[in-house]
């Protein structure tokens, strides 16, 4: 263990469970890379994805984006793709775009496809769908408004869904982000995740959580207070 990763455990208290704004305030001051490091959430739900009213999959636009980039291609034609390219699309297509992916090139991070196109865009689903790029209605990246979808994924919109054991992953924020700002887009993508509970889900939803940076050790979260947050 180095000895900048031990200075970064004494900041955390291990024996105790921390509320949404407190762990905010603690993980931003968890930085210590050169870069701008990513707060990252991570949690284990008590679910099995395995039955099909089990898995907790979704999209939500948080209040301060994700401080990252996000380049899109959107699958459309006529009046959506002019659409698409007015919310700033970083590529439109049909086709070629197709062409492209096929050849290997991948210059973008997330897909939008309108529903006339999903025809096209199933050509390529065994190459979108392992790189976690196939067009979901459920995450709101197959929709004839376009120029919306565009908005929502440049503006900071999130895309979370359990793995086979339940955990979820996602980035939320980055360190450069103020204490207020980490702990509304923590509410936010909590409130989506809540949103999503099963019905058949037995017990307690949320079996632990924590917070980190890129390169922190992680603040443990109250799950107690994350599931009265709706």
């Amino acid at each position: 263990m180095s000895k900048r990763y031990k200075q970064l455990l004494e900041k955390i208290d291990n024996t105790k469970s921390y509320g949404v704004e407190e762990a905010s305030a603690t993980v931003k001051d968890l930085k210590s890379a050169k870069f701008d490091e990513t707060v990252e959430i991570a949690m284990n739900l008590n679910v099995d994805p395995r039955h099909a009213d089990q898995m907790v999959r979704g999209a939500i636009v948080l209040p301060h984006g994700t401080g990252k980039t996000v380049r899109v291609a959107v699958f459309a034609k006529g009046a959506k793709a002019d659409e698409a390219k007015a919310a700033g699309a970083d590529i439109v297509g049909t086709d070629d775009l197709v062409a492209q992916i096929k050849e290997g090139i991948f210059n973008f991070d997330v897909v939008v496809a309108a529903p006339d196109c999903m025809g096209l865009v199933g050509q390529i689903g065994r190459i979108l769908g392992p790189k976690g790029l196939m067009p979901n209605p459920k995450t709101g990246t197959v929709t004839p408004d376009v120029a919306t979808a565009v908005n929502n994924v440049k503006g900071g919109q999130v895309n979370f869904r359990v793995d086979k054991k339940g955990n979820i992953h996602a980035g939320i924020g980055k360190a450069s982000f103020d204490a207020k700002q980490i702990e509304e887009n923590l509410t936010t993508f909590l409130v989506a995740i809540n949103k999503q509970k099963p019905a058949s889900a037995k017990g307690r939803y949320i079996k632990n959580a924590a917070l980190s940076l890129t390169m922190s050790p992680a603040v443990k979260l109250d799950v107690i207070e994350l599931a009265d947050i709706k």
